[in-house]
């Protein structure tokens, strides 16, 4: 059925929306809970603890905590906060866990091949952000609400993955681009996890990174232009002994743990 004859102005709006993404659409709507960059921006030789399992040791020395979103209580985070620490919550921005409380809200659509090593987990078609940027909102407005800090998305990498979907790096780029923008837009800090192949591209973007076992897999030298632009970079090792990478980490100026892969009480820091 042919279309009818759009006027001028129609047309041109339509044109132009033609060309908007629906990240475009999403950003101008993200509600800026406080205005200004005033949302933490660490440097380079921050202490820090990663636990995501077991019960949350908060008597650690340190400056920074990273601890799961959903399973930290409001009152948590707000006691680890009155000792003086900034607060970092987890979440998985790439991946469906099926034990999350809002695993029911992810349409089958989305939702791709198991990550390996994790039976609970598969991956998320970034691409539609339409349907994903509600979900990951909601999330973060749940981090504002607990009084964290800022964010760990983790997954954000799955274009380099066999996630089952034709995920392109320009679509990655966009997904993640979009977090950082939301998680800004609330006030939160966020962290660059892995995704090191577009660490060029993203540094201008996010306020520190977070890696795991890149020493074991020679490729820290792909994190350096954050430490280059004054920002911390975070990191573990499960396997390596810390005579193998500790020297080599603190001579980097990255703020580096060794840990169990459990992410439990227990840590081993280089500096």
């Amino acid at each position: 059925m042919r279309m009818k004859k759009m006027s001028a102005v129609y047309m041109g709006l339509f044109c132009m929306l033609c060309t908007v993404s629906m990240a475009d659409v999403l950003v101008p709507y993200l509600p800026a809970y406080i205005h200004g960059s005033s949302w933490w921006q660490p440097k380079p030789g921050v202490s820090w603890q990663w636990q995501l399992s077991g019960t949350l040791d908060t008597d650690l020395d340190v400056d920074m905590y990273d601890v799961d979103l959903f399973d930290t209580s409001a009152s948590m985070i707000s006691l680890l906060k009155s000792q003086g620490k900034k607060v970092i919550c987890y979440m998985s921005a790439g991946s469906w866990e099926n034990y999350r409380d809002d695993a029911n809200v992810f349409p089958e659509e989305v939702l791709g091949k198991y990550l390996d090593g994790w039976p609970d987990e598969r991956w998320l078609d970034i691409s539609r952000i339409d349907i994903l940027g509600p979900i990951m909102l909601r999330r973060m407005d749940l981090a504002v609400e607990k009084g964290c800090d800022g964010i760990e998305p983790d997954n954000i990498d799955g274009y380099s993955n066999d996630s089952g979907f034709a995920l392109t790096s320009e679509e990655q780029l966009t997904y993640n681009r979009w977090l950082a923008e939301a998680a800004h837009a609330r006030n939160l800090s966020i962290g660059l996890k892995n995704d090191l192949d577009q660490v060029q591209d993203l540094v201008s973007y996010f306020d520190w990174a977070l890696n795991e076992q890149c020493f074991q897999y020679d490729e820290c030298d792909l994190l350096l232009p954050f430490v280059q632009a004054g920002k911390a970079v975070f990191g573990v090792e499960y396997s390596l002994s810390t005579t193998t990478f500790c020297s080599q980490a603190n001579s980097m100026n990255f703020d580096w743990l060794k840990k169990n892969l459990s992410l439990d009480s227990w840590r081993v820091s280089c500096r």
